[in-house]
């Protein structure tokens, strides 16, 4: 209760500062304006609020039911049948590395009605709540396992006494990041759509007017939605984590790593690795065809093949691609480093100055549920629409899932680990480096893998929304002239850039992990 009442004092010394200063022009009114402008803008259209929060959030809880359900039952599977995991790499991770703007308006054209915005919520969350919940049934104690053993228990009573009870605070973390995911594909997903109620219709709908009271109520009122969703799941995070963090440390063994299985004999690897390739194009040939969509409209790979080799502009289509990649790419993986940093700094400071963090922690939060598309229009507002913007998107995108990801590992780390290293008299710093970041590592390079798509789809809504340049523009523009080659040729491109981002940090997991091994 104590915590509560200060934090609402902290929200009302913020909130009158913030309305001084917008009133005697320090932040200047077009920009930032005042809450009590925001407030009554709200007030004003309240009703037309109401059906638009409404609509986007009855979207977005399906999506997230729907995604984490999905993701849930995969990771189990994961488990149990790693070759099964291996074989689906492919699927899983072009699910989510192509970004959730390019889907969306491949599922705006072949889909009517909630169906786009559903679908695009349960594909944003489904890879953060899997791979949350795979390091969780991985990272279990051994010698938890080896009693399990030794009573006669086999796989599926491992997975049940262990395995899940060690999953379940990696799972709340996967959920935390995914409630304003889910909000965020809704709103995506509401683009080109021509629904009538919406955020993201209304969003779009505002742009237009230079209303910036307008442009934050819409972006606060998101805000609200996806911190309650995230506010929930933190709650059920910490009472969980209390009660699972372990008090001895296990001499014996290493905990499993992500990835780290090797099945069968090099020539078996090598066709695994050729069936992970082989089937996400098999999937998007076949999906097609089995859904019933219009061929005009769902180009297959070899339409899009013929597209960008083969046709008769193929060379000025490639061009044009091309030159939205060297636009794109500089700014998406320098605001990548730049919010991978930041949200190392945060997790840092959670555990050497854990008052610190608790400080910075809000303005964080509400960057992270506020969702981008909404957040957008005011960083152009405050940065204009240039590199600055686009760095500030990616950034934003970046950080929080990161820094959820790092401070979940950070979290578990043993106490009887960290009192080793204090009966030596070593300070804060050497035990986060010596101790809490080795242990922690499955979850760093997580968080760089949950994040490396990520960056680009910072970049590409920065330039859909606000720079006309780059993947983003040409996205745009291919939409409008109903040129669904370039869609889907921009939607491969997308997805080449992000998996090869994603395998480039595992590649970098492989020789850290090889390197502390050996």
């Amino acid at each position: 209760m104590t915590r509560l009442l200060r934090t609402a004092l902290a929200i009302l010394v913020v909130l009158a500062l913030w309305e001084a200063a917008a009133r005697a022009g320090v932040l200047g009114g077009r920009v930032v304006p005042a809450p009590s402008g925001i407030l009554f803008d709200w007030w004003t259209q309240r009703a037309d609020y109401a059906l638009h929060i409404a609509a986007t959030a009855k979207a977005a809880a399906l999506g997230f039911l729907i995604g984490n359900g999905v993701a849930i039952l995969c990771a189990v599977l994961f488990i149990l049948a790693p070759s099964i995991e291996r074989l689906s790499r492919g699927v899983t991770i072009t699910l989510f590395a192509v970004p959730a703007i390019t889907i969306g308006q491949v599922l705006v054209v072949a889909y009517d009605g909630i169906v786009p915005q559903v679908a695009l919520s349960a594909i944003c969350v489904y890879f953060p709540t899997m791979v949350a919940t795979l390091i969780g049934l991985r990272e279990i104690d051994p010698r938890a396992s080896d009693v399990v053993r030794v009573y006669g228990g086999d796989s599926l009573c491992i997975l049940r006494y262990v395995r899940l009870r060690a999953a379940l605070p990696g799972l709340l973390a996967g959920l935390k990041v995914a409630a304003p995911a889910a909000l965020l594909g809704a709103i995506l997903a509401e683009f080109g759509s021509g629904s009538r109620w919406g955020l993201g219709t209304f969003l779009l709908g505002s742009l237009g007017q230079a209303n910036a009271a307008r442009l934050w109520g819409i972006g606060l009122s998101a805000t609200a939605v996806a911190a309650l969703g995230y506010a929930i799941f933190a709650l059920g995070a910490r009472r969980v984590l209390g009660a699972t963090l372990s008090v001895t440390l296990a001499a014996n063994s290493a905990p499993d790593r992500l990835g780290s299985y090797r099945l069968g004999r090099p020539g078996q690897r090598v066709l695994m690795a050729i069936g992970a390739l082989a089937l996400p194009f098999v999937v998007w040939w076949a999906a097609p065809r089995i859904l019933g969509l219009n061929p005009i409209i769902a180009r297959d790979p070899i339409d899009t093949f013929h597209y960008l080799a083969l046709d008769n502009g193929a060379a000025t289509a490639r061009a044009a691609l091309l030159s939205a990649l060297s636009s794109t790419l500089p700014a998406a993986g320098l605001g990548l480093l730049l919010g991978l940093a930041a949200a190392f700094l945060l997790a840092s400071l959670s555990v050497l100055r854990p008052e610190l963090a608790r400080l910075l922690l809000p303005p964080s939060l509400v960057l992270q549920t506020m969702p981008l598309v909404a957040l957008t229009p005011m960083i152009v507002l405050i940065f204009g629409r240039d590199l600055a913007a686009m760095l500030a998107v990616t950034i934003t995108v970046v950080f929080f899932p990161a820094y959820v990801t790092l401070a979940q590992g950070f979290s578990l780390t043993p106490p009887a680990a960290l009192d080793v290293v204090r009966c030596y008299g070593d300070r804060p710093v050497k035990s986060l480096l010596l101790v809490s970041v080795p242990f922690s590592l499955p979850y760093v390079f997580a968080a760089a893998r949950l994040v490396a798509p990520r960056a680009l789809l910072g970049a590409m809504i920065a330039e859909f929304l606000a720079t006309g340049t780059g993947l983003g523009q040409l996205l745009n523009a291919s939409r409008g002239q109903l040129d669904y080659g370039m869609i889907w040729a921009t939607a491969f491109a997308s997805v080449v850039v992000a998996i090869l981002a994603y395998q480039a940090v595992g590649l970098v997991e492989r020789l850290a992990t090889s390197g502390r091994e050996s």
